[in-house]
């Protein structure tokens, strides 16, 4: 059951084992291969997200020097990007609060590789193991003491730069999933 007292829900995307995940931001892009086989519920909610359009304009909601830069939140689409850094609230809540509706099933107990390195992607989510959504971080920097309690579904493999660069405010103008077949 989730946060919600719903069932979690189970995405129905087909992994096929090559997504990569192409984040594209106001600062540039970021290229993340994602690990289907580690965190399948993770990365078929990411892709399935991500083939509706519901990233499409997000802001980055989060940033935590040395730690953490924080987006997916669906409550900053309508919040200009400065409204989102200066911790506005919108009509739909406070950025940081919002999801699609729905929980997903914490992976990160049996993800063999659920490290959370430089440029790791992983889900955010509340004090629940199951309630994460729809809200993504990247590290900035290794974060081990998140390995035991959230879920790793990505590695960057291009654009640690832009990741560097990313500041609460900046915009998710698309997620898009290629299929790379190196």
């Amino acid at each position: 059951m989730s946060l919600f007292g719903d069932p979690l829900h189970t995405p129905q995307y087909n992994i096929i084992g090559d997504e990569v995940a192409v984040f594209t931001t106001s600062k540039g892009t970021i290229r993340v291969r994602l690990d289907g086989d580690g965190a399948p519920i993770h990365v078929g909610n990411l892709c399935e997200l991500a083939e509706s359009g519901f990233y499409d304009d997000l802001k980055f909601h989060r940033y935590v020097p040395g730690f953490v830069i924080q987006g997916g939140c669906p409550n900053t689409r309508d919040l200009t990007g400065e409204e989102v850094a200066a911790g506005k609230s919108g009509e739909f809540g406070m950025p940081g609060t919002g999801g699609p509706g729905y929980c997903i099933k914490h992976e990160y107990d049996t993800n063999p590789r659920n490290s959370h390195e430089d440029g790791a992607l992983a889900m955010a989510r509340s004090m629940m193991p199951d309630s994460a959504g729809s809200q993504f971080y990247f590290c900035l920097g290794p974060q081990h003491n998140l390995d035991s309690g959230y879920t790793v579904f990505g590695q960057t493999i291009d654009g640690f730069d832009v990741i560097a660069s990313l500041r609460a405010g900046d915009v998710i103008e698309s997620v898009r999933i290629e299929h790379d077949k190196a």
